[in-house]
């Protein structure tokens, strides 16, 4: 009788090894580009009284070689961590077979979203990076900045890596997780922003990252813009680039570029391309060594769902986890 397999935060980071989880959410663009993958748009629950929302993220994508089906609920409440000792963002993902629909595992989706968070701008800095690209500069040293340069260390070479963040203490713990594999030092916003690759991950309103500090040929992953009103990079850096996005729905609504679009102070003309027209090549990624690109991301539901197409996969495999009969077909 078939089992659901329940998988804690240790289980997902065991079971998304960079090497396969990149590849995966690669094929997870190019499935949404050809159309052989279904989205709906995420839909939220406002809850004012609690000082948070819920999301919802249902997706489905055929890569050829596999398919894969499931849901995301994830939240924000910012008192959590101050009412209740909880983290502010949590996760959890149904992964379903879709030939039956079978819940096949429940994962932590908060440890999911980081892999696939950094599996996804290793997507775009293979692309649209610098083919030599062995420096990266991390804005915000909060527990994306780790999957970040774990992802992107496994497309460039990187050897240099500057870390910056208002908060020493968060600084100090990056640095002493990393400091082994890497030439890692903590670093103005400025000296991370001149580096071949940027990678941005804070929750900020007011730009913090000038054009005048960008490198000449730096390509930048914007990370941290997903909501409204939230915004990194000043309108010059996006105005200047290269612009590419994830998805334009979810980008001109909360994306890094949803403030500057809102002013029209950005247009649809701004907008090079979609990272999935450039994974199939119906687009060109980087061609010269000079210019700055930026990777607009938000998140999309079929990283979730690629994501955890990988961790189940080898979790199974390797008997982690836990099998339960969650519909009591055991009887």
């Amino acid at each position: 009788m078939m089992k659901t397999l329940l998988l804690n935060s240790d289980d997902v980071h065991e079971n998304a090894a960079m090497d396969e989880l990149v590849p995966a959410i690669e094929e997870a663009f190019a499935a949404y580009q050809r159309g052989d993958a279904q989205m709906p748009p995420k839909s939220y629950i406002d809850l004012p009284t609690y000082n948070g929302d819920f999301r919802s993220m249902p997706a489905y994508l055929d890569a050829g070689d596999w398919d894969a089906a499931g849901v995301k609920w994830v939240n924000v409440h910012t008192d959590n961590e101050e009412q209740y000792d909880l983290p502010t963002v949590m996760g959890t993902m149904i992964y379903s077979d879709p030939k039956n629909a079978f819940p096949l595992a429940i994962l932590d989706g908060t440890e999911l979203t980081m892999k696939r968070t950094g599996a996804a701008a290793a997507v775009a800095t293979d692309h649209l990076a610098v083919s030599d690209a062995s420096s990266l500069g991390i804005v915000g040293a909060g527990v994306q900045s780790y999957t970040q340069l774990e992802a992107i260390s496994s497309v460039r070479d990187i050897e240099e890596v500057v870390i910056s963040d208002l908060s020493e203490e968060r600084v100090a713990r990056f640095i002493d997780a990393f400091e082994d594999r890497f030439d890692v030092r903590a670093g103005s916003i400025e000296e991370a922003a001149g580096c071949d690759v940027l990678s941005t991950v804070t929750p900020v309103e007011d730009p913090i990252v000038s054009r005048d500090a960008v490198g000449d040929h730096t390509h930048i992953n914007a990370m941290g813009a997903d909501a409204e009103g939230k915004h990194e990079l000043a309108d010059e850096v996006l105005l200047d680039a290269t612009l590419v996005i994830d998805d334009y729905e979810q980008t001109t609504h909360s994306g890094e570029i949803n403030v500057p679009y809102a002013a029209g102070v950005l247009g649809d003309d701004d907008i090079d391309g979609q990272i999935g027209e450039i994974v199939v090549g119906e687009k060109a990624g980087r061609t010269t060594d000079d210019g700055i690109t930026v990777f607009d991301s938000t998140g999309l539901a079929i990283q979730d769902v690629a994501a955890a197409h990988v961790v189940y996969e080898h979790a199974n495999e390797r008997d982690n986890g836990y099998e339960f009969d969650l519909l009591g077909l055991d009887e």
